[in-house]
């Protein structure tokens, strides 16, 4: 958002007795000073962080839960787009420090953003569920036509090869913590996925180099965003930069 300044100012006595109201979108005196952005899996919406967001929104941080479309695009493509509007989101704009909590692919996006682009104010991350080194769901049925109707260019590009888009990403250069699933209810995917597995990704396959800390939690991979564990252990991550209690927050 541009401010245009008058090159006409008023004489300070006008000034003093006019009222000036706030430019529109500009933060208040009290906005959070910390805000979190919320990115979403693929073939979602935002509405599937609702739980989060109304968790973050009550320990005070200012929340953007942006809804992108995550079928049509590829990570590339959708990393620049999500880029731009958290640049320009008013609703941050008064946030000095900025995290991030992200679902599924979320956080692949989130890693394609912070390797090509970078976002100086991001400070910690969580990443719940997130297909850091690919799933073999998509090595197995990525060719199917019904997958790639469902989940579009950016489904393509999460297998576990060394060329999958999550394992030429590279080192994460950021703090960040990963909650991990280890329920499953659909055994079809199960089945092609060595391990413990929530449906849809393995828990070894969550990790990630230049990772903080690995929580896994007995959840499927979409109810770990309504899970109270996850998201206590999310709210935890995000103050004291990790998800053990811990009374005395680090700097």
């Amino acid at each position: 958002m541009v401010l245009l300044a008058s090159s006409h100012p008023l004489p300070p006595a006008l000034v003093s007795k006019t009222a000036v109201s706030p430019p529109r979108d500009a933060p208040s005196l009290n906005a959070p000073s910390q805000g979190v952005v919320l990115l979403h899996g693929l073939a979602r919406r935002s509405s599937s962080m609702g739980r989060i967001e109304e968790a973050l929104r009550k320990e005070g941080y200012a929340v953007a839960n942006l809804e992108y479309d995550s079928r049509h695009k590829p990570i590339a493509d959708l990393a620049r787009e999500l880029h731009a509007r958290i640049k320009d989101d008013p609703r941050l704009a008064g946030c000095g420090v900025l995290h991030a909590v992200t679902h599924s692919m979320g956080g692949i996006v989130l890693r394609e953003m912070m390797a090509s682009l970078g976002l100086p104010r991001l400070r910690r991350v969580v990443m719940i569920a997130p297909p850091n080194q690919g799933s073999e769901v998509v090595d197995r049925i990525a060719h199917w036509k019904a997958f790639k109707w469902l989940n579009g260019p950016a489904g393509q590009e999460l297998g576990t090869g060394p060329d999958s888009r999550p394992n030429r990403l590279g080192a994460l250069g950021f703090e960040c913590g990963i909650i991990a699933g280890d329920r499953s209810i659909n055994w079809i995917n199960s089945a092609m996925i060595p391990g413990p597995d929530d449906g849809k990704v393995a828990v070894e396959r969550t990790k990630v180099a230049g990772m903080k800390e690995h929580l896994v939690l007995h959840s499927t991979h979409p109810t770990l965003l309504i899970h109270a564990p996850a998201i206590e252990a999310t709210l935890r991550f995000l103050k004291n930069g990790s998800f053990a209690p811990n009374p005395n927050p680090a700097p």
